[in-house]
């Protein structure tokens, strides 16, 4: 599976698409998909919960990874039979890709910002489900981000050939 760029508002939409790809490995950002930045643990540890609730429907899933370059964690890991579910926090995201490396393949990354989960996607050779809703209150930092994904973004449309292998 080629990396590609496509984009959704709804977490129905990206699901519905996975499913389409019959992906086996997903990777979550975390923030704003599944908590808002700097939002509490409650807010995180219910967000993971509802991401994994939602995953039943997708029979080929065998592994989630919520990945986010923030320290935060969730209380505990929502469990799901036949689905290794794992959080990485301080991911490093796009630079540090060992952690994905033994993952199942075809995967997608879930995410809003294309300079990190996009690029991501694009080293390890996965489809990048970009998650685009219109948002208010983003903080500067994602926002800034957001604008180096637009002039990052023709590197998705240009993409011709085989996947290379990922490096760390």
């Amino acid at each position: 599976m080629p990396a590609s760029d496509e984009q959704f508002t709804e977490l129905r939409d990206v699901l519905a698409r996975a499913r389409e790809l019959s992906v086996r490995t997903m990777i979550f950002d975390v923030e704003p998909l599944v908590a808002w930045w700097d939002s509490g643990q409650e807010s995180l540890d219910r967000g993971v919960a509802a991401v994994v609730s939602e995953l039943g429907e997708l029979p080929d899933v065998r592994v989630v990874v919520f990945a986010t370059n923030s320290a935060r964690r969730p209380s505990a890991i929502p469990s799901l039979p036949g689905v290794q579910v794992t959080y990485l926090a301080s991911a490093g995201k796009p630079v540090r890709t060992a952690p994905y490396r033994a993952l199942p393949r075809p995967g997608a990354v879930i995410g809003d910002q294309v300079a990190t989960d996009g690029l991501l996607a694009r080293r390890l050779g996965y489809t990048f489900l970009r998650w685009n809703p219109r948002l208010a209150g983003v903080p500067l930092r994602p926002r800034l981000m957001g604008l180096l994904g637009r002039v990052a973004q023709p590197l998705f449309r240009t993409r011709t050939g085989p996947a290379r292998e990922p490096r760390s």
